[in-house]
């Protein structure tokens, strides 16, 4: 069903593009064939009824036994040519890709001046694209914080990257530069700050969900907590008024960019994942990325034994 969907996925990028189809050629495959491709092809990609599929003419492949077959996909006067393999015998269809994957942009997420939480020099980092008016971020959170955190004894360092959704959540993006406010200071108090955040949403928000009350809040806590670290207060009081939303910005670009729809979104050592999950869920990618890493993860905590339902006497 992955593979499906990415390819139907592409097919309507391409058509929504404007791609145009190579016209196929008058020594094409013999009907019988072309009619057997087509329909393999349909059954494969689950396409819509309304989509045209023509094969075109084949052509030698750097592939022993086979040879490239260009396969125009059509609709609404749109088209996109995708290339497949076909036995020379006429027999057997295949679609091969490449993937370039010394530039996968997993592993090149700007992480520039960002607070780390963790051991610095930790062989295994998870980034999280968080958002700090998000319940299921906060929920994340409190499986990353603390017992992840002491799971993993400095054998991991943690990351986050600003990607409020204001679509939905209408006090996020001030919350983000407040936070970045105080990380251009001080990374202890950028934590503590998202700490607060991700376990105070109900009081941020509000009873009666006023917007300039929630800014408010976050602009109180965010000068306690720099007062708590000894920030330069006219420093940080400038940079709360100022609201600039810029890096903010950038870091959501980077997360649509790497294809990420919601919060929160993690990238361990480059392996992506979606939404809360649970802590036995990520301990499972953390360890495998220790593993690659040549570092041997630690053995998870014995199960608290059954409790018996009983009364003492």
């Amino acid at each position: 069903m992955i593979r499906t969907r990415l390819l139907a996925g592409l097919f309507a990028l391409c058509l929504a593009a404007g791609c145009k189809a190579q016209p196929a050629s008058k020594n094409s495959l013999d009907p019988a064939t072309a009619r057997r491709v087509e329909v393999m092809i349909r059954t494969q990609y689950s396409l819509p009824p309304d989509f045209d599929v023509t094969a075109g003419t084949p052509t030698p492949s750097k592939y022993p036994g086979y040879d490239t077959l260009p396969i125009a996909i059509s609709h609404g006067g749109k088209s996109q040519v995708v290339d497949f393999l076909i036995s020379t015998d006429g027999k057997t269809l295949a679609r091969f890709e490449t993937f370039d994957v010394a530039k996968n942009p997993a592993f090149l997420i700007d992480i520039t001046g960002r607070p780390i939480r963790g051991n610095p020099d930790a062989k295994v980092t998870v980034i999280s694209f968080d958002d700090l008016e998000c319940p299921f971020c906060a929920r994340m959170h409190q499986e990353l914080f603390p017992e992840t955190m002491a799971h993993y004894k400095g054998m991991v360092r943690f990351i986050y990257k600003d990607f409020p959704l204001t679509e939905i959540h209408p006090w996020a993006m001030h919350a983000a530069v407040n936070a970045d406010c105080l990380a251009a200071q001080n990374g202890d108090a950028y934590w503590n700050y998202v700490d607060y955040l991700h376990t105070h949403g109900e009081e941020i928000t509000g009873p009666d969900r006023s917007l300039p009350k929630s800014f408010a809040t976050l602009d109180r806590v965010a000068r306690q907590e720099g007062v708590t670290d000894k920030l330069d207060q006219n420093k940080l009081n400038e940079c709360i008024a100022k609201q600039d939303t810029s890096k903010v910005m950038a870091s959501s670009k980077e997360a649509e960019d790497l294809g990420v729809q919601g919060a929160p979104a993690l990238f361990v050592n480059g392996e992506r994942i979606d939404g809360a999950v649970p802590k036995e869920q990520l301990w499972m990618v953390i360890d495998r990325a220790l593993r690659a890493a040549g570092e041997t993860p630690p053995a998870n905590a014995p199960a608290a034994p059954p409790a018996t339902g009983g009364t003492g006497q």
